[in-house]
């Protein structure tokens, strides 16, 4: 779940970088948030409940 956030956060940076040449601090705000959401993900790691 946390990984498909990151993804989708880094797709719209993407968009807003490239495609529409947005270069807001929002769009690298999403960049930070996708990074820090997939680094929760890869320590966490999978949880059996």
């Amino acid at each position: 779940m946390l990984l498909m956030i990151a993804l989708v956060l880094l797709v719209l940076w993407a968009l807003g970088l490239f495609a529409f040449h947005v270069t807001t601090g929002l769009i690298h705000l999403l960049l930070v948030i996708a990074v820090v959401v997939a680094i929760v993900h890869l320590i966490q790691g999978r949880r059996v409940v």
